[in-house]
């Protein structure tokens, strides 16, 4: 069988190092934040070239409370798009505003610039673009936009640990980055985990209350506040790997490059680097024509190779957002996309054998 992601050969190449940082970490009780949570929230920033960092419990934790810090609130609007993971719709909805979708370029599949600023109304209070399968948006338009009309960036780095956008790593570029730390990702935890990062010191400040019930110290409540905090283990473990990323980043992108040479005459579309980005591989999606797809991943999957789908259902038409009352034809290049993308096997363990195996399965079974 060859995985999707196999996280236990990650966890071997470090164990002795995880096992000692958790077994410190145990024996210093801080199991909830934390000397460790600290010093990574320090690191991770200087990794993403911001000046503070906010651990939280997930990723959409931080999503939410970075929208919260910048003010956004019931009645106003975040423009976003549809084809991400439901996380990003969701952090919106949570602070009561409305999310507004705008399609995606369909070579990048992150935001369509040239779609945002008829989006914009009078109740426009940010932009959310999302960096996806782990390559930046086209940030410098979406700030220029911004700017002119006076709304704050998000940037959803979910999936974005250690992208560039013009040699400026994502989430140190808009007002506040948010990140997971989900097992899978590039930068994965134990169990759950989340980060924001900015370079704002009340940005930053007001988050860090918000995560812990709202406290300026404790039992003193200026905010209305949320459990939102990460536990001491995972920033222990989290610690470890960060020390690995870039070293496993460069295998992600070796691995990319090599599957680009054995699917070239293949049928399948590619990923296409866009030329202001540093591409960190998140997701290796491929697309295939809709009418094939599902037969390539069955297929596949009877000659024991995992792949996903990242996204079937673009969030417009979920169900559960079918109150914001967009429809089928809306965002054809996100509906398009997720008929069509199917993603590879891809990680840093990932062997050319493997990969070999899976092209040869991909082609043959085309």
């Amino acid at each position: 069988m060859i995985p999707f992601v196999d996280l236990k050969a990650q966890y071997l190449s470090i164990k002795d190092e995880i096992d000692s940082a958790v077994l410190q970490l145990l024996a210093s009780t801080q199991f909830v934040l934390g000397n460790e949570v600290k010093s990574l929230e320090e690191e991770f920033a200087n990794y993403c070239n911001a000046d503070y960092g906010i651990a939280v419990n997930t990723g959409t934790s931080a999503l939410h409370l970075a929208l919260l810090a910048v003010g956004i609130g019931a009645g106003d609007e975040v423009i976003t798009v549809p084809f991400t993971f439901v996380a990003t719709t969701a952090a919106i909805c949570y602070t009561g505003a409305t999310p507004v979708f705008v399609d995606i370029d369909p070579v990048s599949y992150t935001i369509d610039i040239n779609q945002i600023e008829k989006a914009i109304t009078d109740h426009t209070k940010a932009i959310l673009p999302v960096h996806l399968y782990g390559q930046p948006a086209d940030m410098e338009p979406i700030l220029e936009i911004a700017r002119r009309y006076g709304l704050t960036v998000i940037e959803d780095a979910a999936q974005a640990h250690g992208a560039e956008y013009k040699g400026q790593r994502v989430g140190s570029i808009g007002d506040i980055g948010c990140f997971s730390f989900y097992p899978g990702k590039n930068l994965g935890a134990y169990g759950e985990g989340g980060m924001a990062v900015t370079n704002n010191p009340e940005y930053a400040r007001t988050m860090q209350m918000l995560r812990d019930w709202g406290q300026e110290r404790r039992y003193h409540h200026v905010l209305k506040g949320y459990n939102y905090r990460m536990d001491g283990i995972q920033g222990a473990i989290l610690r470890v790997k960060l020390r690995y990323i870039e070293a496993w980043t460069e295998a992600r992108r070796a691995y990319a490059a090599n599957y680009d040479q054995l699917l070239a005459e293949s049928s399948l579309t590619l990923p296409r680097v866009m030329p202001y980005s540093r591409h960190v591989y998140h997701v290796y999606a491929v697309r295939v024509p809709s009418q094939q797809r599902d037969a390539l991943q069955q297929s596949l999957q009877e000659q024991e190779i995992q792949t996903g789908i990242h996204y079937p259902i673009p969030v417009h038409l979920q169900p559960a957002y079918a109150d914001l009352g967009y429809k089928l034809g809306d965002f054809p290049h996100s509906e398009a996309a997720s008929r069509e993308v199917l993603s590879l096997p891809m990680y840093a363990e990932l062997t050319t054998q493997a990969q070999t195996q899976v092209a040869k399965a991909v082609i043959t079974s085309l």
